[in-house]
């Protein structure tokens, strides 16, 4: 009898611990994309799809100031506002895009990113 209780327990454990770890790693659902100037000057897109939410992005091709120039005209085509940064690691001044918005401007630069979550 003790036995079946204690393997109960385990298992009432277990899914509780399940259920718990399934809701923090949360993400945006949807796409995310802002264009960058290659170490040639060729514009590149780069598209982040479902990205993780309330933890700072910061973009790898540009996330050295003094080697590249910053990111430019994202677009957030997810279910979650985000906030773009004009430094790495989320400083800098900042900007709130809505979700499923429309394409910002070349003119509005960014280097990290801090979606907001749900």
């Amino acid at each position: 009898m003790r036995l079946r209780h204690a393997a109960a327990s385990v298992a009432a454990g277990s899914l509780a611990l399940l259920l718990t770890m399934s809701g923090t790693a949360n993400a945006a659902t949807g796409e995310f994309s802002y264009k960058y100037l290659g170490p040639t000057g060729q514009p590149h897109a780069v598209t982040l799809h479902d990205p993780a939410s309330r933890e700072c992005i910061t973009l790898p091709e540009v996330a050295d100031p003094d080697a590249s120039e910053p990111a430019f005209a994202p677009h957030n085509d997810t279910d979650e506002s985000v906030m773009v940064f004009t430094e790495p690691d989320c400083t800098g001044d900042s900007w709130t895009l809505r979700a499923h918005g429309r394409p910002a401007t070349d003119r509005l630069k960014l280097r990290s990113v801090f979606f907001a979550g749900r």
